[in-house]
């Protein structure tokens, strides 16, 4: 199932071209009152939901794919979790590339760990991204994305992807320079996620997967998640490790070679295998 979230945060099934809207699903969700959950609330329902948004869209009324706005189909995440240097061949590029390093040794995501993107990052590819700092470089990076269904810690390798609700397509942007990794990774716009959230079911291996990215339609990036040094399994079982996995967290696995600069009024696009594709604009900040 393609499951997105689209206009005025209407909840949709995206069947061929078209949007299904089953919006009156979430009217079931449970009542909350304060402290809010901190977790995405649709996303740990999925399971429950999922028999109900099925039997809806077969006589929803539809939306066509090309006039809907995206938004990220994952509303609340708690975190969003990055994995530096998670492919070799990016770390070659990064080693000689003195606009990516800033004169630093690059090392490995043994070295460095995981890092932490503000939530407030979060867009659809509907929204675009922008550029608020012209006189600085700012790279696409282009990502599988894993969105935790459920809650969890210390998960086994072998148990891993038991927990994974889906999976989507991630832009990680950066802005180049001296700070931290996550300060420059945080800024509005800077987490793309799209253009839908497909279930768990409907990829039995995310190790497997095509991925590409160009701009303004010249290649830039291409790899398969095959190359991923930390692969999907072992990035639930190291980032839970570390931090409580909560419905709706994403990860973002690391980006490929062919990283490079976007402008605005640059054109991406980029896909996966068995995902799909999403084309991103990006505009100057007003």
């Amino acid at each position: 199932m393609k499951l997105c979230r689209f206009n005025d945060n209407r909840l949709g099934v995206v069947l061929d071209d078209q949007i299904a809207d089953v919006s009156s699903v979430l009217d079931t969700l449970p009542v909350y009152r304060w402290p809010l959950p901190i977790y995405d609330v649709v996303i740990a329902n999925l399971d429950r939901l999922r028999p109900q948004m099925e039997k809806l869209a077969a006589s929803a009324s539809r939306v066509p794919l090309r006039a809907a706005t995206l938004l990220s189909p994952v509303a609340n995440p708690n975190k969003i979790i990055g994995a530096p240097v998670n492919y070799q061949k990016h770390i070659d590029e990064a080693k000689i590339d003195k606009q990516i390093n800033v004169g630093n040794e690059i090392k490995t995501i043994d070295y460095y760990g995981l890092f932490l993107k503000a939530n407030s990052s979060l867009i659809g590819p509907s929204q675009g991204i922008e550029i608020a700092q012209p006189e600085r470089r700012h790279d696409h990076e282009a990502e599988l994305g894993v969105v935790i269904g459920k809650e969890c810690r210390n998960v086994s390798r072998a148990s891993a992807l038991n927990y994974v609700a889906g999976y989507s397509i991630a832009l990680d942007m950066t802005t180049r320079g001296s700070e931290d990794r996550s300060f420059r990774k945080s800024l509005d716009t800077y987490s793309v996620l799209g253009p839908w959230l497909v279930t768990s079911d409907e990829i039995a291996d995310p190790s497997v997967l095509d991925l590409w990215l160009t701009v303004n339609k010249q290649p830039r990036q291409r790899t398969n998640t095959r190359h991923l040094i930390y692969d999907v399994p072992r990035l639930i079982e190291y980032a839970s490790m570390f931090y409580t996995l909560l419905p709706g967290d994403i990860i973002m696995t690391g980006t490929p070679e062919g990283v490079g600069p976007v402008v605005p009024g640059d054109i991406i696009d980029v896909g996966i295998e068995s995902i799909g594709e999403m084309q991103v604009r990006v505009v100057a900040r007003t």
